[in-house]
């Protein structure tokens, strides 16, 4: 039996949960989402939680087992609390600005990076060089984090760039063979 899919899923108060034949919606205060529910796995809902079982013991059921029950968790914790990324840009003269659904990324280069915020996706700026990525669909969350930090990602040499807060990087010693003392 999967560890992970065998833990049931609490509901929390004000998600409502409808379970399709192929799929799980679900609606809360932040929005809806959609969890897709692979072959060979069942679901139930009993006393306010989310049960998944297995009707086969195939390896491609097993597998597929913890991933759904997964899913739909991050589903449910989408629409009742949300996710968010934080990005801190790290540099001298780096910093972003919000501008009509529009990030500007002065990140050393001639012109400023403008980024177009998606409309399911919400981008905060607590200071001009810490960037709050926030959604409800985990997967795009990351994913708009992930295209953000890609502009300038973190040096190896300099760690100048944009990197996700809390991330640890390893600094190089400088490169054989550049002039110099």
């Amino acid at each position: 039996m999967s560890r992970v899919g065998k833990q049931p899923i609490p509901i929390p108060a004000g998600v409502k949960v409808n379970i399709l034949p192929d799929k799980i919606k679900v609606e809360g205060p932040k929005g809806q989402l959609e969890s897709p529910l692979f072959e060979g796995i069942r679901v139930e809902m009993k006393d306010n939680q989310l049960i998944f079982t297995r009707e086969k013991e195939t390896p491609k059921v097993r597998a597929f087992h913890g991933l759904c029950r997964t899913l739909a968790a991050n589903a449910i914790q989408g629409v009742s609390q949300g996710f968010e990324k934080k990005l801190e840009i790290v540099g001298v003269g780096y910093r972003a600005k919000l501008d009509k659904g529009k990030l500007e990324l002065y990140l050393g280069y001639s012109k400023p990076v403008i980024y177009e915020i998606p409309d399911d996706i919400e981008i905060v700026l607590e200071k001009p060089t810490l960037i709050t990525v926030r959604g409800i669909d985990k997967q795009r969350v990351g994913q708009e984090a992930y295209k953000i930090r890609s502009f300038r990602k973190p040096d190896p040499y300099k760690l100048k760039g944009i990197r996700y807060v809390g991330e640890r990087l390893i600094k190089k010693e400088r490169r054989a063979g550049v002039g110099g003392v």
